[in-house]
Parts: C-alpha cells; sequence; structure tokens
C-alpha cells in the first residue's frame, strides 16, 4: 500500500503547488486585483489537500526507506529537510500574510515584496521537490538515468 500512497500523495502535492504557483503568477501578471484576490484567498483553503498530502508523502518515503540512507534514498532524504522548512517557515506564513493583505485590498510594498519571496521560494521548492519525483521514479525503474 505504501509502493501507491507514495507517488499518488507525492504527485498530488506537487501538482498542487505548482497550481499555487501559477495561479499566483498569472493573476499577478494579467489578472485584476479581484483575481489576485480570489486567488491569495483560496490558497490557504488548498493546505486541506496540500498538508495531507505531504506528509503522507513523507511518511511513507521514510517508510520505504527502510532506515537506508545512501545512494538516491540519501539524496531524496537530504533534500526533505530543506523542503520542510521552506514550507514551514516560508510558504506558509507568507500564503497567510498575503490571503490577510489581499482580503483587506492592501496591495502595498509589503505584499509585493512578500509575494516576491514567496514565488522565489515556492520555485525552489518546485524544484527540489521534482528532483525528488525524478529520483523515486529512477528508484522504481520507470526512469532510466540519463548519460551526461
Amino acid at each position: 500500500m505504501k509502493k501507491l500512497i507514495h507517488p499518488v500523495a507525492g504527485v498530488l502535492a506537487l501538482s498542487t503547488i505548482v497550481v499555487f504557483w501559477l495561479s499566483t503568477a498569472v493573476s499577478e501578471l494579467i489578472g485584476a486585483p479581484e483575481t489576485v484576490t480570489l486567488v491569495k484567498t483560496a490558497i490557504p483553503w488548498g493546505f486541506l489537500l496540500l498538508i495531507p498530502a505531504l506528509m503522507a508523502t513523507g511518511g511513507t518515503g521514510l517508510s520505504l526507506a527502510r532506515g537506508r540512507r545512501g545512494g538516491l534514498i540519501g539524496v531524496k532524504l537530504r533534500r526533505m529537510p530543506i523542503i520542510a522548512a521552506n514550507g514551514v517557515l516560508i510558504l506558509v506564513p507568507a500564503a497567510l500574510f498575503l490571503a490577510m493583505k489581499a482580503r483587506d485590498g492592501a496591495f502595498d510594498g509589503a505584499f509585493y515584496a512578500v509575494q516576491a519571496i514567496e514565488l522565489v521560494v515556492g520555485a525552489a521548492n518546485l524544484a527540489l521537490l521534482s528532483l525528488s519525483l525524478r529520483d523515486g521514479l529512477r528508484l522504481s525503474g520507470r526512469l532510466r538515468r540519463g548519460r551526461g
């Protein structure tokens, strides 16, 4: 069951973050303030899907590793504290702050500064999660190592 839950939860988490990031970027680039408000106030509700998916991914990943720490498993395990710290210390507080500011219509310098940080850190987490997905596919044999 863990071999099913891990990739499904991982893809669900990664997809949710992609939707958050793209929705934010597109609404900021071409949306009206009302669209930005809709997106920024919806994202915290998405945590109800994202956080359990990340927890399931992390828990099943640790269980599947069975104490092994070398090779691709070790690489994946070393990424996880960075991803988690970015999420807990930067992305979740930023999303809550931005939702509050957007709800109040306060699109000021603080809003845009935090928005820029959120987009940069979110992109970094997307990259790290994508690398973990790639390594998971390699571990499962679904993806061959590229020649480099």
